[in-house]
């Protein structure tokens, strides 16, 4: 393996990008900020900020395929040097001040291959050594990036390793497509059934039309035509039969306004139980094998986690746990933050088993033949914990306020009606966060066995990526 002084693959010297004020903002060219940085390791087609730019700046600061974006600042330490690849856009794109464009002669250098080595355990170790910390954040300088010393194995090792590090990502993308488009599908029959009552509102609209209610009620829970409903199994038409048969054909008044004859208006406390978490100090901290993952808010962030809890940043043997009393967390628990900034971002997850959650955080546990794991988690997803915050210097959930919610609460039999037909759903979700934690992990992994020759590139050469 031989190495380089980083500048040396430079196409054009390092640069910073434009500082544009918020007051111009808005109009104009795409512009990659901290923001994108951060969340998007691999930007591409991206929804972004805008900024107007001149002759001069565009032909400075527009970004190319292939380009890597370092962040010259982060508010922690870790943060600083990260490191994000340009790949497409359909309009022009440029970046702003407080990211470094790196753009590498790619006859020599592969960016992909780079971007990787920056985002793995090996490149973060040099990153490290030129990150300066201030009073308020972390940074480092475009000069003692460019001094880095960095591996540069032949052309065709780099393609090979960018090639079966990019498929890895490639799959975990399309997982978390897939994830939201299921978790779309799920949140879209929640919503036709418990908050827009479709159903009930098909057989209304039949009664007065004088057709079959049960009928209209199959097509609004389908989404197919009468003609479409004689062509289905009989054994998929009679669960559907089943399922209209669940639905009023008549809505009443009520203090939240109409809702389907026969469920009532219920308080969101009475459904779930709310239980915060524990308190999670330094020294339980750090452990990353156990028999029971101990999550902070930060956990929801991690990839695979995006509506299950499939892993943490932190475990505990089963004898802590029962020495500190550490409150267990069940399965099927939906999770959420309950004081800081975290709380603007109105994220739930669900836990996929037992589970202890710091005291920034707090649970809440379906009450069995009132409630289910799926329904409730979709339920809060609907509310927003913003009109609930209190405090200024600090904002905290109220969770009195949140136990008052008023909700209109279906019967039971629809409710688990609803849990089997959003489970397949929901699993499949699981099934592709767990699949997407592995090959995060392999991925990470690989490269530095790749670098180092414990495992051979060509050994890998030509295997799809397939799940």
């Amino acid at each position: 393996m031989s190495f380089i002084v980083f500048e040396e693959l430079f196409e054009i010297p390092l640069r910073n990008g434009l500082t544009k004020p918020k007051r111009i903002r808005g109009e104009g060219y795409k512009m990659v900020n901290m923001g994108e940085l951060f969340a998007y390791p691999r930007i591409n087609n991206l929804v972004m900020d805008r900024a107007p730019l001149n002759e001069k700046e565009k032909e400075s600061s527009l970004l190319k395929t292939g380009d890597l974006l370092f962040a010259r600042q982060s508010l922690v330490r870790e943060g600083a040097g990260q490191c994000s690849i340009f790949l497409n856009d359909q309009e022009e794109v440029c970046f702003e001040s407080h990211l470094i464009r790196c753009r590498l002669k790619q006859d020599i250098a592969n960016p992909t291959f780079y971007f990787y080595f920056f985002s793995s355990c090996l490149g973060k170790k040099i990153i490290n050594t030129i990150v300066e910390q201030g009073a308020g954040a972390a940074g480092i300088r475009g000069s003692d990036l460019a001094k880095l010393i960095v591996p540069k194995p032949s052309i065709v090792i780099q393609e090979r390793i960018a090639k079966i590090l990019s498929d890895l990502d490639d799959k975990i993308y399309l997982n978390n497509q897939i994830n939201q488009t299921l978790e779309s599908i799920a949140q879209a029959i929640f919503k036709s059934w418990f908050i827009d009552f479709d159903p009930v509102r098909a057989k209304i609209a039949a009664k007065q039309e004088g057709k079959d209610p049960e009928r209209a009620a199959m097509c609004a829970i389908s989404g197919k035509s009468e003609a479409e409903l004689k062509q289905m199994a009989k054994e998929d038409f009679a669960e559907l039969q089943a399922t209209a048969a669940l639905f009023p054909d008549e809505l009443v008044e009520s203090e939240l306004g109409e809702v389907p004859k026969g469920w009532e208006v219920n308080s969101l406390g009475n459904i779930c139980n709310f239980t915060p978490g524990s308190a999670f100090k330094p020294e339980y901290q750090g452990q990353t094998q156990g028999e029971i993952p101990f999550i902070k808010v930060s956990d929801m962030n991690l990839n695979g986690n995006e509506s299950f809890i499939v892993k943490a940043n932190n475990y505990i043997d089963n004898s802590l746990q029962k020495e500190r009393k550490f409150k267990l967390h069940e399965e099927g628990a939906t999770v959420f933050a309950k004081i800081g900034v975290a709380l603007i971002s109105n994220r739930r997850r669900l836990l996929t088993m037992p589970t202890i959650i710091d005291n920034n955080m707090m649970s809440a546990s379906p009450v069995k033949a009132l409630s289910t794991p799926y329904y409730l988690y979709l339920l809060l997803k609907t509310i927003d914990f913003n009109t609930l915050v209190s405090g200024t210097a600090l904002p905290y959930l109220n969770v009195s306020d949140l136990r008052k919610i008023s909700i209109v609460h279906p019967t039971i039999n629809l409710l688990n009606k609803f849990e089997l037909m959003a489970n397949p759903l929901l699993q499949k979700i699981k099934l592709n966060s767990v699949q997407c934690e592995g090959m995060v992990t392999l991925r990470d992994n690989l490269l530095p066995k790749l670098l180092s020759g414990e495992l051979d590139v060509s050994d890998l050469q030509g295997e799809g990526i397939d799940g």
